[in-house]
């Protein structure tokens, strides 16, 4: 039996003894710069390590663009060796233990097999997401021309079907929810009739609604364009408010980082659907252009603060309907995709941890004052604060690792999957591109 190399504890645990010395001191170093803020350090560790964010499968395979694709040597090539890269993430950073799987690229043949395989590793499953964006192999009708919202009945009743099946493998899993982004819309003026084909999406996801268990959530995904670039179904917040209130209670709104016009206040958006207890939770990502799906934190540091500054302060005041979900989903083209994955997964929780540090009281008093310049100053003082220590110190307590990309470079663990994975002659990994 072919044995699989792994990233045991005990190497965690080597390389973290070289990195304690700098870490106890800036451990202290913050430790008395917060004391003077009335700040506990050791009440922000443990908020570090409650956070958690899954990892999508198919974001450890390498991504791409319209014009081109170049393979990671040792990137996984099945769904088992998948969730042998999500394991080696949550190992080192500690704050990954949900994976999100893509049906059908992650389709198992078994799942109750897949489910101990991914126990085994301390991981379990997340949202499940469907695919009606791109037809299969073994698909009889096309989404060319769209799914759920088609004109033909037999294409809705294929996509609907999927999504069906979809939660049906999710039950087994263990998973509690199911994403539905569509890539239904029009290229051209008066391609489609916008009313009828909001209709038809409402009277599809009126059947997937209906088969998900009580204790299931739907989570609605818009995307402002593309593969649809004049149109398209599911196109902003506003809409999927709508189709998640039609819908019903166990329907919300799903926010992905890159699926919004330019320059749009995402964290007021994230303030309404809280508002509004419709908020599902994030696909974390970075965007510069478009849905550029970039590194989380990469490009606008401050905008990922600001939106957990919202949602800190829901969780601070303990609002109804507040539990959301969060997930990254990016496309690593010229990275190592677990390298990515676990500088994002870190970045994620500075926001998060950051956001923490906000003086809520003196932060209201500002608001109420009409002090605009001391508000931005309570916020700067939390975004500017270097939480680093608190991550490190949080990671190596649950046993991770105090640098995860120093400690995942040493181990060579690339270019030993790159001995145990060679790659096949023309097949690509299963994901966005």
């Amino acid at each position: 039996m072919t044995t699989h190399f792994e990233i045991d504890d005990a190497f965690i645990a080597e390389q973290n003894q070289k990195a304690k010395p700098w870490v106890q001191d800036d451990y202290d170093h913050l430790a008395g710069q917060l004391q003077r803020r009335n700040v506990d350090i050791e009440d922000l560790i443990a908020k570090a390590r409650e956070f958690r964010v899954a990892v999508p499968s198919w974001g450890v395979g390498t991504g791409g663009t319209r014009f081109a694709r170049f393979a990671e040597p040792g990137e996984p090539r099945d769904i088992y060796e998948k969730l042998e890269d999500c394991g080696t993430i949550f190992k080192l950073v500690r704050s990954t233990p949900a994976v999100s799987l893509h049906i059908p690229w992650d389709q198992p043949d078994n799942p109750a097999a897949l489910r101990d395989f991914a126990r085994e590793r301390g991981l379990h499953f997340d949202a499940m997401n469907s695919n009606t964006f791109q037809d299969g192999p073994s698909q009889k009708l096309s989404y060319k021309f769209g799914s759920l919202t088609h004109p033909d009945a037999a294409v809705r009743r294929q996509a609907i079907t999927h999504n069906l099946d979809c939660i049906e493998i999710g039950k087994e899993l263990g998973s509690k929810a199911h994403t539905v982004w569509i890539g239904d819309g029009g290229n051209f003026p008066g391609q489609q009739h916008f009313r009828r084909a909001l209709d038809r999406y409402l009277q599809s996801m009126r059947e997937i609604y209906d088969a998900l268990p009580d204790d299931w959530r739907l989570f609605i995904e818009h995307k402002f364009y593309e593969p649809a670039f004049y149109s398209t179904v599911i196109n902003d917040w506003g809409t999927s408010y709508y189709c998640a209130r039609e819908l019903g209670p166990k329907a919300f709104c799903l926010v992905d980082l890159g699926h919004h016009a330019p320059n749009v206040n995402i964290e007021m958006i994230v303030a309404r659907l809280i508002q509004f207890g419709k908020l599902a939770g994030f696909h974390f990502n970075d965007s510069k252009y478009g849905d550029d799906d970039l590194d989380s934190g990469s490009i606008k540091p401050f905008q990922l603060f600001l939106i957990f500054n919202e949602l800190v302060d829901a969780e601070l005041n303990h609002l109804p309907n507040f539990s959301p979900s969060y997930m990254l989903d990016q496309s690593h083209n010229v990275t190592d995709p677990i390298e990515s994955l676990m500088m994002s997964a870190v970045e994620v929780e500075r926001a998060y941890v950051q956001a923490h540090l906000v003086n809520r009281n003196a932060l209201n008093e500002a608001q109420e004052l009409c002090d605009p310049l001391m508000a931005l100053r309570i916020l700067k003082n939390a975004f500017t604060t270097d939480v680093s220590p608190i991550l490190a110190v949080a990671r190596a307590r649950a046993g991770g690792a105090i640098d995860p990309i120093a400690t995942y470079r040493a181990s060579t663990y690339r270019r030993r999957k790159s001995e145990e994975r060679p790659a096949t002659k023309g097949a690509a990994a299963s994901g966005i591109v």
